[in-house]
């Protein structure tokens, strides 16, 4: 991105966690505010210079993905990285529970008590809104891992965020898949 010339356009791509590199014009002051997502090199720069900022901000992007902003409104809309869904009150009250601690671990115990706290269901019931949930963030680049006996954990699908992978290769890793009758099922 051309800095000064897009400067209008920082904003928008910031607030979407977007990684930005700025190439700034030879006489333009560089920009003063930024993230870990924002690079920039002056013009006229040498192309194995901005490779090395390319991949600089791609292994940064990479280590802070879980700092991308997720927003739920009163009414159930579920925004993250410019996009949006809707969620029922249950399924609503369950994905507050993971994004609240988004790249760690929740175990099912704590899910429970968090979303059910007078009346818990039975564990079918739970894995069926854990499915309802991972079909609505699907969409959003969002998925919901079951890290074997351990709990759930919500992560961005990205299979190159290496932050989380390193932490949850640790423990025995499931992945979800559908079982015939519809219900999530753990992948050895």
């Amino acid at each position: 991105m051309l800095w000064p010339d897009h400067a209008s356009d920082l904003e928008r791509l910031s607030a979407l966690g977007v990684p930005r590199l700025l190439l700034v014009a030879p006489e333009a002051p560089p920009p003063e505010d930024g993230d870990c997502l924002q690079d920039w090199v002056r013009l006229p720069a040498a192309d194995q210079d901005v490779r090395a900022r390319i991949l600089a901000l791609e292994r940064r992007s990479a280590r802070h993905r879980a700092r991308v902003p997720v927003t739920v409104s009163d009414d159930g809309q579920l925004t993250y990285r410019g996009h949006s869904v809707w969620l029922s009150p249950t399924v609503r009250r369950l994905f507050q529970a993971l994004a609240d601690r988004f790249g760690g671990i929740v175990a099912l115990e704590e899910l429970v008590r968090q979303v059910w706290p007078d009346d818990p269901p039975d564990p079918t019931s739970v894995r069926v809104h854990i499915l309802r949930l991972r079909r609505r963030l699907a969409p959003l680049g969002l998925e919901i891992r079951n890290v074997q006996g351990r709990g759930y954990v919500l992560l961005p699908h990205d299979s190159e965020w290496a932050g989380h992978q390193a932490d949850l290769s640790r423990q025995p890793e499931t992945r979800p898949t559908q079982a015939r009758n519809g219900e999530a099922t753990p992948e050895p």
